[in-house]
């Protein structure tokens, strides 16, 4: 990921927040029949490993994992992110030598791909990442709430994935390289977007 010293992001707790906050990520190998790409949803398990682990599964169906991998794979973690208009700065009012451009906060998670389908490690998986996005719900739907032959026809129709973290490289790019005028005008145009995105770009934004 290119990243300009400006919108670097080194804060190892901030980056982990975005990789939880975000709703879905994008799993990425190498191989020899070119890149994979999977969107799934992932969590990470802070307490394994040196750096973490991010675990998931994808569809026994989906050929991604049967693919060997060449090199680390990557899940990739996108925060808030908004476009921006020339109209919200200062400096356009005052010498018109500006452009649009995209604020957005990107992670990029690097690690070996495992892949598995042992049933027991699946079903704790599943149970885990049903706990994490349904834990908010006032009525929380469980694993066990469906019967035990079901989850098991399920479970075979799933493989595992298990990511174990060598490296984290975070983005932050949120109109830093700007001037305060112009971080100001910025801040106030996407605080007073409809999109709830927006909104949530716009408290990134240094004063």
């Amino acid at each position: 990921m290119y990243t300009p010293p400006a919108f670097r992001d080194d804060d190892r707790a901030g980056l982990l927040a975005t990789m939880r906050a975000a709703r879905l990520a994008n799993l990425v190998t190498a191989t020899a029949e070119g890149p994979l790409v999977t969107p799934l949803p992932l969590m990470i398990d802070e307490s394994e490993g040196e750096h973490g682990v991010i675990y998931g599964h994808l569809a026994r169906a989906n050929p991604h994992w049967r693919v060997p991998p060449m090199g680390e794979g990557l899940a990739v973690f996108m925060g808030p992110d908004a476009y921006v208009t020339p109209d919200w700065y200062a400096t356009k009012r005052e010498t018109g030598k500006v452009v649009p451009t995209w604020n957005y906060v990107a992670v990029h998670a690097h690690g070996p791909v495992e892949f598995f389908d042992d049933a027991d490690r699946l079903l704790d998986v599943v149970t885990r990442l049903t706990n994490l996005h349904e834990g908010p719900r006032s009525a929380p739907w469980a694993v066990s709430d469906a019967p035990p032959e079901f989850i098991a026809a399920q479970l075979r129709g799933i493989v595992g994935l298990r990511l174990p973290i060598t490296r984290l490289a975070g983005k932050r790019k949120m109109s830093q390289n700007r001037n305060a005028a112009d971080r100001a005008g910025v801040a106030a145009g996407l605080a007073a977007s409809e999109r709830p995105s927006d909104r949530d770009a716009a408290a990134l934004i240094p004063a």
